[in-house]
């Protein structure tokens, strides 16, 4: 039985490489307050990014930006809003939602996603 959360982090390790490799400086990964969890703070060029990672080994269960729901996307952008609260950063700062899907060994990194 494959373990999800050794999984999980392999592929976050997985998308912190290919941010890299794309310009992108890492600088925090999971992001955990007690309102939820944000899988990568990134910075590109002077836009803060808010990266979540999904994960999908086919398409049985939908694509893995599909996982990204609105639900979801409302927890990114509150964790992320205390995130900059308590890092002193203004709110008016320039910041991005994306999301790093991977689909088997296939990985697509969505911009501006939400």
């Amino acid at each position: 039985m494959v373990n999800k959360r050794k999984l999980g982090s392999q592929k976050e390790i997985l998308a912190c490489t290919f941010l890299e490799n794309n310009g992108m400086t890492i600088i925090r990964t999971n992001y955990i307050t007690k309102s939820g969890e944000i899988d990568i703070i990134a910075k590109e060029k002077d836009i803060l990014v808010f990266v979540e990672v999904k994960y999908r080994k086919d398409t049985k269960f939908g694509y893995p930006e599909e996982a990204v729901n609105p639900k979801k996307q409302r927890t990114i952008r509150n964790v992320a809003n205390y995130y900059m609260v308590t890092e002193h950063l203004s709110l008016e700062s320039p910041v991005r939602f994306d999301v790093v899907a991977i689909l088997g060994n296939e990985i697509k990194h969505i911009r501006n996603a939400f």
